[in-house]
């Protein structure tokens, strides 16, 4: 059996958790708001139409912000078209996803789901097709309290208190030939700078996220975010990173070691955003923002014969497997050893696109990678211990992959340590041992266990439990140290309490 020492010690942290670094995202994109969280006149929705299956399941992950309305969506969106008597609201095309936006559901109704749904909103706004003036009108609608033209708009639409929001996105994916309204660098990082500039003027306690490139891939990768920051450093507080990991290649190994290039991606971000401050000599440090990512893929070739301009049409509802709830709880695990600059991330989505959760007309079900988000969401609360991880690796695609991720989360409050751990290894248990002669007398009080033989097996509506996480009996300690027997192919939960 492989061996693993894991290394801690209580005085060598990394950072505070942020709880918004398990957040997720809606987009106005197939069924995540139509028939995902909204569905007005279905036996399983609300008197607001706002599905009460889907929400109960969102309260149970505990998501604390969600990133809205887009996305790609957002590069055309007028929020304008969202809000005010339904009867009124125009039908537009949607050219990003080529489908039919009917805007039954806009700006308010989020806000009341999202109450509903205990979250706080991440709000995006349009620097595609518009501009800065329409950054100062949204936040004027949304956070001024009355007595100017769109302030009191909201009130007349029944919202007499302001929305308050306090985390907004300054566009989407702007250096991407996708995006309607692409920008070079310059244009785009000038854009923001204005743009952040006239939303402070009107609220000032707002943060504000810059679009990084749209992925270590891209050719403007690198130039993009240090000439944006030379432009809009003074206003923003955050850079934004996505990424998608695919398995098309059906190479289990490599999409499994996908976590280091992730880990590579964030490293990269962080040197440029530090560079620039030395640049600009400021004191203020620029986190990062992960706002998008997951793993992407299933759906494409579905995604090529939905009819052009649908209605909240099936798109990209990728059915997840095993092996994809591995690699999500590996990501999980490289956000959380960020933690000191990864203050808030963004698991794209939350509801039937590429999503942990799953409707139709009759119910919801939860997808494989819905059990280590869960985990997290639930139990990654404190302080992130540096964790070392001395264990066998592999050659990947990507480099050299440990066999072994794991990471280390300190309550002190309710005096827990919760080590997440993924074994990679698709045929050996791993004995993992951390010494814990620091933490007398703690014990483990909680071990969950996701595997399963089949890496391609999937949760759907008619076997919706055929991957889910079970309570291990292989974790104790002994004399100061934590012994653990990871499975082969699994994501591991082990809570000590002292």
């Amino acid at each position: 059996m492989k061996q693993a020492k894991i290394c801690i010690d209580r005085d060598f942290l990394v950072g505070q958790v942020d709880k918004r670094i398990f957040g997720s995202f809606l987009e106005h994109l197939g069924r995540a708001i139509y028939g995902g969280i909204y569905q007005p006149g279905s036996p399983l929705s609300d008197e607001q139409g706002f599905r009460k299956d889907t929400l109960d399941l969102i309260k149970q992950l505990q998501v604390p912000i969600v990133r809205y309305p887009g996305g790609n969506f957002v590069s055309d969106y007028h929020w304008e078209d969202g809000v005010g008597p339904k009867d009124l609201r125009p039908r537009r095309l949607d050219p990003a996803w080529t489908t039919i936006e009917t805007n039954q559901f806009g700006l308010n109704e989020f806000m009341d789901w999202a109450k509903k749904a205990e979250t706080e909103p991440m709000m995006a706004i349009n620097l595609g097709t518009r501009g800065f003036e329409d950054a100062k009108n949204i936040i004027e609608y949304c956070n001024v309290k009355k007595g100017t033209y769109y302030s009191d708009l909201r009130r007349s639409h029944g919202y007499e208190e302001p929305h308050n929001i306090k985390l907004w996105c300054l566009g989407n994916e702007m250096d991407g030939p996708w995006q309607m309204g692409h920008k070079t660098a310059d244009e785009y990082g000038r854009l923001a700078e204005e743009a952040g500039r006239i939303m402070k003027m009107v609220d000032p306690s707002v943060e504000l996220v810059a679009c990084g490139s749209s992925g270590m891939y891209m050719p403007t990768f690198g130039t993009w975010e240090e000439t944006v920051l030379e432009h809009c450093y003074e206003q923003v507080d955050y850079l934004s990173l996505h990424t998608y990991y695919d398995n098309v290649e059906n190479n289990s190994r490599d999409f499994l070691a996908s976590s280091v290039a992730m880990d590579g991606f964030i490293s990269s971000v962080l040197s440029i955003c530090d560079a620039v401050q030395a640049k600009k000599r400021q004191k203020k440090k620029i986190n990062l923002s992960f706002d998008e990512w997951n793993v992407w893929y299933h759906s494409r070739e579905q995604d090529k014969k939905v009819e052009p301009w649908s209605e909240a049409p099936h798109l990209l509802e990728d059915v997840y497997n095993f092996e994809d709830a591995l690699l999500v709880g590996s990501m999980l695990i490289t956000l959380l050893r960020h933690a000191d600059r990864v203050k808030i991330a963004c698991l794209a989505q939350l509801v039937n696109v590429i999503a942990p959760i799953m409707t139709d007309d009759t119910g919801v079900w939860k997808q494989t990678i819905f059990y280590p988000y869960l985990h997290a969401c639930q139990m990654g609360n404190g302080t992130v211990l540096q964790t070392l991880v001395n264990c066998p690796v592999y050659e990947s695609k990507y480099g050299d992959a440990p066999y072994v991720d794991a990471v280390a989360v300190e309550d002190k409050e309710n005096r827990t340590i919760t080590l997440f751990a993924v074994n990679k290894d698709l045929e050996e248990d791993i004995q993992a041992d951390m010494d814990i002669r620091q933490y007398e007398g703690y014990e483990v009080v909680e071990n969950l266990v996701l595997t399963h033989t089949d890496l391609k097996a999937e949760n759907t509506k008619e076997e919706p439990d055929k991957v889910v996480p079970v309570s291990g009996k292989n974790a104790k300690v002994e004399a100061g140290c934590l012994k653990a027997v990871l499975p082969a192919r699994s994501w591991n939960v082990i809570v000590l309490k002292g």
